[in-house]
């Protein structure tokens, strides 16, 4: 008998120790996303849901607003992301420099901005791009004889606004992720490669490329899945305007059930963008060849 108590008392052990983790995943995670499922096939009137079907799923994908925020968050991800990711490699490959003095500086300084919150730094890009002469990119412009730019009255000015903000935002925490990548190749490679007279530029892409591709493809992934979720940047920097210009995929379902009170809609909408982040997600790791 003492014997299957103190069985019974090392099976239930772990269970105690992994409670606090279960308790707040079936909460926060679990429960909520099945919950957003069964909403999503319902229609909230009078306060009260009831079932709808496929309705809230066709009206998403036939409501023009839905597609502009989809063509807008396309429109950043092709342009934001790779310049991201060059300006990223630049920088790990400069911060990888043995000889360079004041290293710990200069990781530091590159890092810095993702500890900056976001809603901080988005009101204070807000003011460098102020539509008035008075604005601090305006008043640059200014000292070249140029008139002031409306930058959130024009929309491909808005779209260079948050396509800049991100990057400044993220560029260095991909660069530490490449960066992690760099210090894992062996030195003898580029040693071996320079006896064989191998140019810099050849060793780069015959050797640094392929050494650092899997966490190359990994910021990449991260930085396409951080685009197609974008949302506080162009929410108060641009407000998703002019006319819907900056609106974005996570804005829209924003507008769309905590304004609007469309919660069937908005749940719908949120797992359509799931899906789209897991086909690009695939598509990018079969492109690559990675498991």
């Amino acid at each position: 008998m003492s014997r299957l108590k103190g069985k019974t008392s090392k099976g239930i052990i772990p269970w105690i120790f992994l409670a606090p983790f279960l308790i707040i995943f079936v909460t926060f995670m679990a429960y909520p996303s099945i919950y957003s499922i069964v909403i999503s096939f319902t229609k909230y009137r009078a306060g009260e849901f009831s079932y709808a079907g496929l309705s809230n799923f066709k009206y998403v994908l036939n409501d023009p607003t839905f597609r502009k925020a989809i063509a807008n968050t396309f429109f950043i991800l092709i342009f934001q992301v790779p310049i991201q990711t060059l300006l990223a490699v630049i920088l790990a490959n400069f911060l990888n420099i043995k000889r360079l003095k004041a290293l710990g500086l200069f990781r530091m300084f590159v890092f810095m901005p993702v500890l900056i919150d976001t809603v901080s730094y988005s009101v204070a890009f807000s003011l460098f791009f102020s539509n008035s002469s008075g604005g601090f990119v305006n008043s640059i412009i200014g000292l070249f004889g140029f008139e002031p730019l409306q930058w959130t009255n024009v929309g491909i000015l808005s779209k260079i606004i948050i396509i800049t903000a991100v990057t400044w935002r993220w560029t260095g925490y991909n660069t530490v992720i490449i960066l992690g990548g760099l210090q894992n190749i062996s030195a003898d490679l580029y040693e071996a490669a320079s006896i064989d007279g191998a140019t810099k530029v050849k060793q780069f892409f015959e050797i640094t490329i392929p050494g650092v591709k899997p966490v190359l493809l990994f910021s990449v992934v991260i930085s396409v899945t951080g685009i197609l979720q974008l949302f506080t940047e162009p929410n108060l920097i641009t407000k998703g305007g002019p006319v819907n210009e900056t609106l974005t995929i996570v804005q829209y379902l924003y507008n769309t059930g905590f304004v609007a009170f469309n919660y069937g809609v908005a749940s719908a909408g949120a797992y359509i963008l799931a899906i789209m982040i897991a086909i690009l997600t695939y598509i990018q790791l079969k492109v690559t060849k990675e498991d």
